[in-house]
């Protein structure tokens, strides 16, 4: 146990005198040294937890763009540690090119640098599972960032306990929710990591003073940083996401040529584009008759969408940390899916199992928005909702039309519909209109019950 630790030092002494008064010798001395192990271990979480960025570090792995922030942070963590900065950048699908990003670590002087294709991982174990909830934060945001956290942290966890990292470092904010779920999940996966997250420790809160302190260092700035940027962006193959600055105002209406990922729905075309998705246990897995791996079958809908006008929101949304802000998504082909699976489950789910997965979903949207997505009780629902998703085979039609999704068709080998029961016309006696009555008259019991005694005051 940490020498410098005395409160638990303190524990200790206590606990292991009455570990000694109740208990016989050999046994008291066997019981006080497990108490003293896991008292040092409670020692260390505690520290880590609490002391922040206290203390000396010696390899910390660094969630790296390759973008101006990232790359002063970078240098900051040299300057501020003197430790060896190991660099990790992800390839989630956000459309550029990443590997100047290594041109810029190997600059710098970064030995270890990695930039791993997460794609397939990220839609297959990640954006798929969340779909399968029909997640949509506060009723509309389906969860484009949130949702691309957790794997980031667990890939940098990988790779810290691989290169023998004791420190993982990120780039996001104090003010925002990503620095939560970056470190819920660092912290799930190892709980004794060092976290630094420098937005929280240094004085570089301007742009001005990011900027001098990149010049200084010889970090190259686009002639596009200098100035006040008009909106922040993150993007991965799921959606792109604007806040800040020029759209802080909930009032005003944002440019139309701020949008990347779709046209603008008066500009779709005027005819409608039809698409047939087929779903195997609630998951897509291939369009219009093409089998195609999960990340393809995003980019596909994605371009379905984009070119249809699809996947836009505006909203201002209740952040994790206690304030409101204004974001604008796109989320084209994550749209699609939305309305594909639902239009899925409508006919391969029994009503039970329908409206309970209605019921758990904003608690299972709002665990994964707020940095919760490696907690037991987000593993329990998704356990909950896949077992829902057994039957949920089929395929589904839909039309795109000037920003529009309508489900024109469905159908599966599992479905519940029954055309007999449901039709207007002569069942041949497979349901007896008469059997309502007495329905009706014990539905209505309690109602006729509280009216009798509980009538009006006139």
């Amino acid at each position: 146990m940490d020498a410098r630790c005395g409160s638990c030092q303190g524990i200790q002494r206590i606990a292991g005198q009455r570990l000694i008064q109740r208990s016989s010798p050999t046994r008291a001395l066997a019981a006080k040294r497990a108490f003293q192990q896991r008292s040092k271990r409670f020692c260390v979480r505690a520290e880590t937890l609490g002391a922040g960025a206290a203390g000396k570090v010696k390899k910390v792995v660094l969630a790296y763009s390759g973008g101006l922030d990232t790359s002063v942070i970078l240098k900051w963590l040299e300057d501020t540690y003197n430790c060896e900065v190991v660099t990790f950048t992800a390839d989630l699908g956000q459309g550029e090119e990443l590997e100047p990003a290594r041109a810029k670590a190997e600059k710098f002087g970064v030995k270890e640098i990695f930039i791993d294709d997460l794609r397939e991982e990220f839609v297959r174990d990640f954006v798929f599972p969340m779909f399968r909830a029909n997640s949509q934060y506060e009723g509309i945001y389906l969860l484009g960032t949130s949702i691309a956290r957790p794997l980031i942290a667990k890939r940098q966890i990988e790779i810290a306990k691989m290169v023998g990292a004791d420190a993982v470092s990120h780039g996001a904010t104090g003010k925002g929710n990503d620095q939560v779920r970056f470190e819920m999940g660092y912290y799930g996966l190892k709980p004794d990591v060092k976290v630094i997250a420098p937005w929280r420790e240094w004085d570089l809160n301007s742009r001005s003073k990011l900027i001098k302190y990149a010049e200084d260092a010889g970090i190259q700035v686009p002639s596009s940083k200098r100035g006040e940027a008009p909106f922040s962006t993150d993007a991965n193959l799921l959606h792109i996401s604007y806040e800040g600055n020029a759209l802080e105002d909930p009032w005003v209406e944002p440019d139309e040529s701020m949008f990347t990922r779709s046209v603008s729905p008066e500009d779709a075309p005027d005819k409608p584009t039809y698409v047939e998705i087929e779903y195997e246990k609630g998951d897509p897995v291939a369009i219009n008759g093409d089998s195609q791996s999960p990340a393809s079958i995003l980019a596909s809908l994605n371009k379905l969408a984009g070119d249809n006008g699809i996947g836009r929101i505006d909203i201002v949304e209740s952040r994790f940390v206690g304030m409101k802000s204004r974001g604008v998504y796109e989320t084209p082909g994550g749209t699609i899916m939305m309305h594909a699976h639902r239009a899925i489950e409508s006919i391969c789910l029994d009503r039970g199992e329908a409206h309970l997965k209605d019921e758990i979903m904003p608690k299972y949207a709002e665990l994964i928005y707020n940095g919760f997505w490696f907690s037991p009780e987000r593993e329990a629902l998704q356990a909950l909702i896949d077992h829902t998703q057994r039957f949920v085979s089929g395929t589904v039609r839909l039309k795109l039309y000037k920003g529009n999704v309508t489900c024109v068709g469905r159908k599966s080998l599992y479905s519940l519909y029954d055309d007999k029961v449901a039709s207007f016309e002569d069942d041949e006696g497979a349901y007896d209109q008469k059997d309502a009555a007495g329905f009706i008259k014990i539905q209505a019991l309690r109602l006729r019950t509280l009216g009798t005694n509980r009538s009006p005051i006139v």
